[in-house]
C-alpha cells in the first residue's frame, strides 16, 4: 500500500527525479500496534537528510499525520517514507523542481528477526567497499547502489548479513545495519562521519550507553579489530538489535550487551 503526495496510488512520474538521478532520501520504521516506533526521531533524521540535500521540504507535520493514519490499523508492520526533490525537467538542475513528492509505503513485518535474535546471526566481509564521501555520510539518500551489490554478494553466502569496509579499508557498518562490538565493558561503534549511515537505532543505542556503566567508543578501527571482541551485535530501526553469533572465522559466544539493549529499544 502507497501514499503519494496524500493519495492511494503507485505510480510515480518518470521525470521525477527520485527516478531520475535517487535525488532524495529515506526512513524505515517499524508499527506495532498502530503506534510508529521512534516516529519523532525517524522525522528528525529525514529533516536533517533533506536540509544536507538542499530539498525544500516542509510540510513535517503532514507527513507525520499521514504516516500516523496509514500506520494505525496495522498490529506489526514496516513504514517507509521517501522524500524526493520531485519533478522537473531535463539535466541535473535542480531550478525547475517547485514541489517535493513525499511517498509513504507499508509493508509486512519480516519474521526472520524473530529468528535472529533466539539464533543469533552470521557476518560475512563483503567486497564490495562504501565510497568515501563526507558531503552524504551519515544519511540515507536514495542512492542506494552500494549496498544493492553488497547484498547481491551477500546473498551468495551462508551469511545473513555483512561486514562492510570503507574503500580507505576502515570497518564502517553492515549492509542494512550498523554494528557495534564489545570488548570487556568498553563498547566500540564505527564512526560513519566519511561513509555509512547514522541509523536511527544506532543513535538511540549511543544516547543508552552513555548513561549506563559500558563505555562507549565511536572509532576508526580495521577489520582484525573484531578477532578479540568479546561480542558483537548490529542494529537498525526494524530488527531492533540483534546478535552475532559469528564474524568471518571469529566466534561470539557472550551477549551481554546484546541483553543490556535490547529491552531498552523495544
Amino acid at each position: 500500500m502507497y501514499l503519494i503526495n496524500g493519495q492511494r496510488q503507485a505510480m510515480l512520474p518518470v521525470n521525477d527525479r527520485a527516478v531520475q538521478f535517487g535525488d532524495g532520501c529515506f526512513s524505515t520504521a517499524v508499527v506495532k500496534n498502530g503506534k510508529i516506533s521512534f516516529a519523532e526521531q525517524h522525522i528528525h533524521r529525514m529533516r536533517l537528510a533533506c536540509e544536507k540535500l538542499l530539498i525544500p521540504f516542509t510540510d513535517w507535520a503532514l507527513l507525520l499525520d499521514e504516516m500516523s493514519a496509514l500506520a494505525a490499523a496495522e498490529e506489526r508492520a514496516v513504514i517507509k517514507v521517501i522524500i524526493s526533490r520531485g519533478s522537473g525537467g531535463r539535466g541535473y538542475s535542480a531550478a525547475n523542481c517547485r514541489l517535493p513528492t513525499r511517498i509513504i509505503g507499508l509493508s509486512p513485518f519480516p519474521d526472520f528477526y524473530d529468528e535472529w535474535k533466539t539464533q543469533g546471526i552470521r557476518l560475512a566481509l563483503s567486497p564490495v567497499c562504501l565510497g568515501v564521501n563526507p558531503t552524504f555520510a551519515g544519511i540515507k539518500h536514495l542512492n542506494r547502489l552500494e549496498q544493492v551489490l553488497i547484498r547481491t554478494h551477500l546473498e551468495q553466502t551462508p551469511a545473513q548479513e555483512a561486514l562492510v569496509l570503507d574503500s580507505e579499508g576502515w570497518l564502517t557498518e553492515c549492509c542494512a545495519a550498523n554494528l557495534f562490538w564489545r570488548k570487556g565493558n568498553q563498547v566500540f561503534t564505527p564512526y560513519v562521519d566519511r561513509a555509512g549511515v547514522n541509523g536511527t537505532m544506532r543513535q538511540h543505542i549511543l544516547r543508552c550507553l552513555q548513561n549506563s556503566a559500558w563505555q562507549v567508543n565511536e572509532v576508526r578501527e580495521k577489520l582484525d579489530t573484531l578477532a578479540d571482541a568479546d561480542e558483537l551485535c548490529i542494529c537498525n530501526a526494524l530488527m531492533p538489535v540483534i546478535p552475532v553469533k559469528q564474524a568471518e572465522s571469529w566466534h561470539y559466544k557472550t551477549h551481554e550487551l546484546y541483553h543490556f539493549l535490547a529491552p531498552l529499544c523495544e
